[in-house]
């Protein structure tokens, strides 16, 4: 499921060679997209207690919450997912947890926090927080009604 996510992030980010036909594929994947984000997300905040980083579903969700954030770039998919019931309501409360959950542990989700000695950690959750802000700040992006739920 990563790598899937990871070739579909590859083709929606690469927008010069994406056809009219492939853009209303992706307009119809993106609401398939949205809920599993919608579901999974709490299983990011597991890896905070997990010495382990290696759930699973944890890995899954922070390559869906890419793959939004870069069909949040992309006009075509930008729309349809502002009116997206309850994914910047999800985006708002995971940032939240996520903030208190780095707060009351090892804060795994920022990279300025990731930093030991000289060494950096590669951990995957490093900068979910950033792409969760990046996600909340797309679907904001000149939508009042959002913005004002914000």
């Amino acid at each position: 499921r990563v790598t899937l996510l990871e070739l579909m992030m590859v083709k929606v980010s690469d927008k010069n060679s994406v056809t009219s036909e492939e853009m209303n594929v992706f307009v119809r994947h993106a609401d398939f997209l949205a809920v599993c984000f919608q579901e999974k997300c709490g299983a990011v905040l597991k890896l905070t207690a997990a010495a382990e980083a290696e759930d699973e579903e944890a890995l899954v969700t922070i390559r869906l919450l890419d793959v939004l954030c870069e069909m949040t770039s992309n006009n075509g998919q930008l729309e349809h997912l502002q009116a997206f019931p309850g994914l910047l309501e999800t985006a708002i409360d995971t940032l939240r947890l996520t903030h208190l959950a780095g707060k009351q542990a090892v804060n795994i989700f920022t990279a300025t926090h990731a930093v030991t000695g000289q060494e950096e950690i590669s951990h995957p959750a490093v900068g979910f927080k950033s792409h969760l802000i990046r996600l909340i700040g797309n679907l904001c992006y000149k939508n009042k009604g959002n913005q004002d739920k914000v």
